[in-house]
């Protein structure tokens, strides 16, 4: 073809452009499965009581940083080692590991203990620590010398909790359980929560109507969270109420010093999700800015009588269990795609969040809330 002029060239190469444009389509507003290794991610909740690097590896090769969580727990190692562990690897890898320190309830109610704890935390932070985990064993253990038993908003935490306040120190707190362990087993939801309580009957409430109702649990939460409004706060677990999108809005309504980890929760997500998809997306896309990835992955020493292993030991390398996990929560996240969610014994269409609140969800938020991490 002979053109007259310049600008009939130049007309023709746009509209060629354009052609091929169209035919492209526009740019993808969510991202595939073939998106997940590239895309950085942060996973807020895992538990890594070995420094065998296992957790490290699986972690550069699928585009994670950990926040591994030290936690006062039996089923764990001591605190002590947790911590050398949790140490180790952050000088081996300060860019992608990265942990929270924890306290002891030994001695609660003391005279000595908020400055010991006070300075225990100081070490930690200068340490290396981004943050304060409080677990469940306050509200369902833990007692006090009248034997009984201690709430998160018992007064005395206030000195903790008012340094934690001012040194802008987060506070990551596991209350209560999933709302399935007031129920009977064969009312439950979701069959990790089935699994997980018959293995765990000292902490299946069923079983112990003496001990607090889930309600009263929660309710005591909130009088922590309203009596602490400066307090960085992250709910972990959905805040205990995975079990209702409803209930976790309104729970971040309430208090906007508030944010929720995702982990070990997607299966009570999924499962409304198959009720009312659309309810469960607007949530996400709604409270984009309240919300962590993390799963609660967990590796232990090996141990053929250990229960806390998430996923179990079952012969299956860590790191396979740990891709698997990972790529199944991206399916159900960031695509359409469908999957088969054994814990549910139900198939579950993905999500298929925007980029943008993928990036939040995944990474940004956690950047912001634990400030301390080192920016990229």
């Amino acid at each position: 073809m002979i053109y007259r002029s310049y600008s009939a060239l130049l007309v023709s190469i746009a509209c060629a452009v354009c052609v091929e444009a169209a035919a492209a389509g526009p740019p993808a507003t969510t991202y595939t499965a073939a998106d997940f290794v590239q895309v950085r991610k942060f996973d807020s909740h895992v538990h890594a009581n070995t420094d065998d690097h296992h957790f490290l590896d699986i972690a550069h090769k699928d585009g994670f940083e950990l926040l591994s969580i030290n936690v006062d727990y039996p089923d764990f190692p001591t605190l002590a080692t947790q911590a050398k562990v949790a140490h180790e690897l952050q000088a081996a890898d300060p860019q992608h590991f990265h942990f929270l320190t924890t306290f002891s309830m030994k001695g609660f109610g003391n005279p000595s203990w908020t400055p010991d704890t006070i300075r225990h935390i100081d070490a930690e932070v200068a340490q290396g620590a981004v943050g304060v985990k409080v677990w469940k064993n306050v509200g369902m253990v833990e007692r006090d010398a009248q034997h009984h038993l201690i709430m998160l908003d018992n007064p005395g935490f206030d000195g903790v909790m008012a340094h934690l306040e001012a040194l802008r120190i987060p506070l990551v707190a596991h209350q209560a359980e999933p709302k399935n362990c007031w129920l009977p087993l064969d009312q439950m939801t979701t069959e990790n929560d089935r699994s997980y309580f018959r293995d765990h009957p000292e902490y299946y409430m069923y079983l112990h109507p003496e001990m607090p109702s889930y309600e009263s649990l929660m309710a005591a939460r909130d009088r922590f969270v309203a009596r602490h409004p400066k307090l960085i706060f992250i709910g972990a677990h959905l805040a205990s109420l995975e079990w209702s999108v409803e209930e976790i809005s309104k729970f971040f309504d309430a208090y906007p010093n508030a944010t929720a980890d995702l982990a070990a929760r997607m299966t009570q997500v999924q499962y409304q999700s198959n009720a009312d998809r659309e309810k469960v997306r607007q949530f996400f896309i709604k409270y984009q800015d309240r919300l962590l990835y993390g799963t609660d992955l967990t590796e232990d020493p090996p141990d053929p009588h250990a229960r806390a292993q998430n996923p179990p030991a079952d012969g299956t390398p860590f790191e396979t269990e740990a891709d698997h996990f990972w790529r199944s929560d991206w399916l159900y996240l960031a695509t359409a795609d469908v999957q088969n969610i054994d814990a549910i014994k139900a198939n579950v269409k993905g999500l298929a969040l925007p980029k943008a609140v993928i990036d939040k969800i995944y990474y940004s938020n956690a950047h912001r809330v634990f400030w301390r991490l080192p920016q990229k």
